[in-house]
């Protein structure tokens, strides 16, 4: 409060584009230091004005009120003087003065505090609100590239995996039923036969990919079991869900615990590696780690990307423990109810 009040006397030179920027600056900075968190600039606007208009009043207010405070208090005293008195007015005095000090102080503070928010509000450029419109923009839109990324992936597979196969079968078939030769229409239908069957396996791995039949069978701990079953690096699992959450939170948890777990055995050099899986006050966290080299760096692939896209879909975060030599400590947590 006592850098509020120098302020209030100085905002009146304030109007000058540098001083005001420099009043502007070491006020925000201050009421990020009061606040505990930073405040960031905001662009000029009506908003700076208005602060200097209700510092120039209540800045000078408080000096003159603590002039007051002080002076009267002073008069007080050596009016009374205390210590010709009994001990008892004098201990009373005391006391008073003691008081009044700790009250002054706790009003200090609360108006300091209030000040910096004040600050906060008209200064900075909306606080964690405006951070997270950002943060919520920025998952959206990573949200429907991958979301965009996927149906490609579809696409193709379907063009180069299925498509072509089932265009062999009807030309087999077509051949076989213009074949003339038995023993070649019935090679021709043979082939024909297996490139059905191919199909059918493409068509299974692509369904497979996009909601794998275990998840929907066995939840996402079993799901998760069954992947960790088939991973080359052993992994030792600790599942514990409390209910289960929306078919999309799923898919998006266990594709993740998938693709981290094939980083580890992609680039890890990991002997072992562990999954837990936990249900939190506000939804799910799992954590998925390895004994490796370290060094993971989500900026360095599209592995890590990838799962902390596919994760803010859904609000959803992704913290990356992993310093040179390990261990390599991934954490997701993802809101939502159970």
């Amino acid at each position: 409060m006592p850098l509020n009040a120098i302020l209030g006397v100085a905002v009146l030179l304030a109007w000058v584009p540098g001083i005001r920027a420099a009043l502007v600056s070491l006020q925000r900075a201050w009421a990020g230091a009061a606040l505990g968190r930073t405040v960031p600039a905001r662009a000029p606007g009506p908003r700076v004005p208005a602060w200097l208009a209700i510092n120039a009043v209540v800045g000078p207010a408080l000096l003159v009120a603590v002039f007051v405070v002080v002076t009267n208090t002073v008069g007080v005293l050596f009016r009374l003087q205390p210590m010709r008195n009994s001990p008892s007015v004098t201990l009373t005095l005391s006391l008073a003065l003691l008081t009044l000090s700790a009250l002054a102080l706790a009003i200090a503070a609360l108006m300091g505090l209030a000040e910096a928010r004040l600050a906060e509000l008209l200064l900075g450029d909306g606080g964690s609100l405006a951070q997270r419109v950002r943060e919520l923009t920025a998952s959206r839109a990573a949200a429907v590239d991958a979301r965009a990324a996927e149906l490609r992936r579809i696409e193709r597979d379907l063009h180069d995996g299925a498509q072509a196969r089932l265009i062999a079968v009807r030309m087999n078939l077509g051949l076989a039923r213009s074949a003339d030769d038995p023993e070649q229409a019935r090679k021709l239908i043979e082939e024909a036969w297996e490139s059905a069957g191919q199909a059918l396996a493409d068509l299974r791995d692509l369904v497979r990919g996009i909601h794998p039949p275990v998840l929907a069978d066995r939840g996402l701990a079993g799901a998760i079991e069954a992947a960790a079953l088939l991973c080359p690096v052993p992994v030792t699992t600790d599942l514990v869900l409390t209910g289960r959450p929306e078919p999309p939170v799923e898919s998006a948890l266990y594709f993740a615990a998938v693709e981290a777990m094939s980083n580890v055995t992609k680039h890890s050099q990991a002997t072992r590696a562990w999954v837990r899986l936990r249900s939190t006050g506000h939804g799910i966290r799992l954590v998925v780690g390895d004994d490796g080299r370290g060094g993971a760096d989500r900026a360095a692939g599209t592995g890590l990307r990838g799962i902390a896209e596919r994760l803010s879909a859904f609000d959803g975060t992704l913290t990356v423990q992993s310093p040179p030599g390990g261990p390599t400590v991934l954490t997701m947590e993802l809101p939502c109810a159970l």
